[in-house]
């Protein structure tokens, strides 16, 4: 009877000891690509008129398809007037216009490139 209680709490115990690390395992992963996926926003506001993928990647909620809608869009229909303007990219919705709005900027005409 003792040998088969030891057997099960040792079967218990490596039960256990698996599940920890593997849950361990997850809780890092998660925090690793969490730490990933935020972003740094951009020190000073992003110019909608000259900024680079690279620089519009920076921007909440704005990653490589977005930041090529925008260039697209600003090569085919010209400069950005207003930073309202980017209601018309496909992806960008009033909320996301609200969170962005603190970060971009559109320059003056007599400064595009």
């Amino acid at each position: 009877m003792k040998t088969k209680t030891a057997l099960i709490l040792a079967i218990r115990s490596l039960h256990f000891r698996s599940v920890l690390r593997a849950s361990l395992s997850l809780i890092v992963m998660l925090a690793v690509a969490n730490a990933a996926a935020q972003t740094t926003t951009p020190s000073r506001p992003v110019d909608l008129n000259s900024a680079t993928i690279g620089e519009l990647e920076q921007l909440p909620g704005v990653g490589p398809n977005t930041a090529e809608l925008i260039i697209a869009f600003r090569e085919r229909s010209g400069p950005f007037h207003h930073v309202e303007d980017l209601l018309a990219i496909k992806g960008v919705s009033k909320s996301k216009l609200e969170k962005l709005r603190p970060y971009v900027t559109v320059a003056p005409a007599s400064e595009h490139k």
